[in-house]
């Protein structure tokens, strides 16, 4: 019952079995709908293809999200299990309840990371923190997987692991958002893609550098941040040729931003002129 299967084909799926493998894990079997995936997958990890049925005791579920649900209900019809894990950081153990019901540890793992390629996913994922929850006996399986990878843990509140992976989406797709919102106005500035990205870098690596260093609060800067209420009312009327994705993005952010300028001890005068001024433009 010690040994360990992957469920899933995909990037996280292949790099998650194969540092665990490397670790000394006994990752045994990989398994996937798709046969061809999976033979690609299972040489991947450097281990054999098997179909569900065929995973042994312990399973790391790595699945699209929309998948984890199907592939629960598989595995409680074809075998026996002590603990499974999934990577979903939109879900709790809770998606997991058909192998629940069975007296398996369900339990959430997820890694907080982006994954391009299987060979990319080897290199970031040591060092990076992990969702945990679920469980106590999948949750002390989690941590171990965590602490070989040299991570950190975050143990997430019960039912909320939504409110966590919106957090990571926004750090992540959202802050790829705003950069290629940015490069559209740039464009639209005269300025081509690759010039404002590369003039962009540094100035997006200073602010990330200090919003981590200083927290978010304290190294906000601009006109918002200032008061300046007759700079942001010339950024929304030349908006007001953009698209509206990013104009909307630039009214729904500047709120944010302008919430987080009140904190900082903005005259609430000044707020509530810019407030309206972000609120008119919607």
């Amino acid at each position: 019952m010690n040994s360990i299967g992957i469920a899933g084909t995909g990037r996280l799926a292949q790099a998650l079995g194969r540092l665990l493998r490397e670790r000394g894990e006994p990752v045994v079997a990989v398994s996937g709908r798709n046969p061809e995936h999976a033979a690609r997958a299972a040489a991947f990890v450097g281990v054999a293809a098997v179909p569900f049925g065929g995973l042994p005791g312990r399973v790391l579920i790595a699945v699209s999200d929309s998948a984890v649900a199907g592939v629960a209900r598989e595995l409680a019809v074809g075998g026996a299990y002590s603990a499974v894990l999934h990577t979903c950081g939109a879900y709790g153990a809770e998606i997991l309840e058909p192998l629940a019901r069975g007296g398996v540890a369900c339990g959430v793992l997820h890694p907080l990371q982006t994954i391009a390629t299987p060979e990319a996913g080897v290199t970031a994922l040591p060092g990076s923190a992990f969702a945990v929850a679920g469980d106590p006996a999948a949750v002390a399986w989690g941590e171990r997987i965590v602490a070989l990878l040299g991570g950190t843990v975050l143990h997430v509140a019960p039912g909320a692991m939504a409110l966590y992976h919106a957090a990571a989406a926004m750090a992540a797709n959202y802050v790829t958002g705003l950069i290629d919102a940015a490069a559209v106005l740039m464009r639209a500035a005269g300025i081509d893609e690759k010039t404002a990205l590369a003039a962009l870098g540094p100035l997006i690596e200073a602010g990330v550098a200090n919003a981590l260093a200083l927290g978010p609060e304290k190294a906000l800067t601009g006109p918002i941040e200032r008061g300046d209420a007759e700079t942001v009312r010339r950024h929304l009327r030349a908006l007001g040729a953009a698209p509206a994705s990013v104009s909307g993005l630039y009214r729904a952010a500047g709120l944010h931003v302008l919430e987080m300028a009140r904190r900082r001890g903005l005259a609430e005068e000044r707020a509530r002129e810019i407030e309206g001024l972000l609120r008119l433009a919607t």
